[in-house]
C-alpha cells in the first residue's frame, strides 16, 4: 500500500498534502459536502389524457381519464354495443367509427389496450382479433402511441392480485375515480387499463410498458 505522502497527481504536479493545504487557504469544502443530496423524483403525468380500450366484437369498452396532480378524473366511459344479429363487418365499422368520435371529442394523448391472451377456440380468437384490429386501426390512424398491458397485470395494479373478479375491478375503479355509479363491466375494464397505465408511468420500472 502506498503512503499518502508519496501520492502525486501527474496532471497537477503537486502532492496530496499540498493540495489539501491549498484547499484550506481557498476555503473550499470537500466535494462530498458541496454536492447536493440526490433526490429521487417521480414523474408527474399532469393533464395527460389516457384512453383505455377493451376490445370485443359485441361490447368494446372504452374509458377516458385525465391525470392531474392529485388523482385521476374520469372524463368519459361507455360500451360500444352491437346486437347479436349484426354482421361482423357492421360491428367492426361501428367500433372504428365510435372510437374515432371519442378521439375527436376528448383528444387523448395516449391509448392503452388489453394485452393478447390465449384462447382454445380458433373462431373466438379470430373474432377477438378482428375487434382488436378495428380498434387499433382507429386509434393508430389518429397518430396516438398505443401500449398494451396484460390482464393479470391490470388486476394486480388495481385490485392487488392478478386473479381478481370483474366485479372487484369495477368496484375499485369506481372508488379510485370517485364515480357515482358502478361502471358497466366492459367500460370498467377499459378504465382499469387507463388507470394501470397511469400508475406505470408514476414509478420507476426496469421493464417499460410494451408499445405496439
Amino acid at each position: 500500500m502506498q503512503s499518502r505522502r508519496r501520492w502525486q497527481s501527474f496532471r497537477v504536479g503537486i502532492s496530496l498534502r499540498q493540495f489539501e493545504q491549498m484547499k484550506d487557504r481557498l476555503g473550499v469544502k470537500s466535494a462530498r459536502a458541496i454536492l447536493p443530496p440526490i433526490t429521487r423524483r417521480l414523474p408527474v403525468a399532469t393533464n395527460k389524457i389516457i384512453l383505455g380500450v377493451d376490445p370485443s366484437l359485441r361490447g368494446t369498452g372504452f374509458g377516458v381519464i385525465q391525470c392531474g396532480r392529485s388523482q385521476p378524473i374520469a372524463i368519459a366511459h361507455g360500451t360500444i354495443s352491437c346486437p347479436r344479429d349484426w354482421e361482423r363487418s357492421r360491428c367492426l365499422a361501428k367500433i372504428s367509427q365510435t372510437l374515432r368520435d371519442v378521439l375527436r371529442e376528448y383528444q387523448p394523448t395516449v391509448c392503452v389496450v388489453e394485452g393478447l391472451f390465449f384462447v382454445q377456440n380458433l373462431k373466438t380468437a379470430i373474432i377477438m382479433g378482428e375487434a382488436r384490429g378495428a380498434a387499433l386501426a382507429a386509434v393508430g390512424g389518429a397518430g396516438l402511441d398505443i401500449f398494451e398491458i396484460a390482464t393479470r397485470k391490470v388486476k394486480q395494479a388495481i385490485v392487488g392480485h392478478g386473479g381478481a373478479q370483474k366485479i372487484a375491478v369495477a368496484k375499485m375503479v369506481q372508488r379510485m375515480l370517485n364515480l357515482a355509479e358502478l361502471p358497466a363491466p366492459d367500460a370498467a375494464d377499459a378504465l382499469a387499463l387507463a388507470l394501470a397505465h397511469a400508475r406505470e408511468n408514476l414509478r420507476y420500472n426496469l421493464t417499460p410498458p410494451k408499445k405496439i
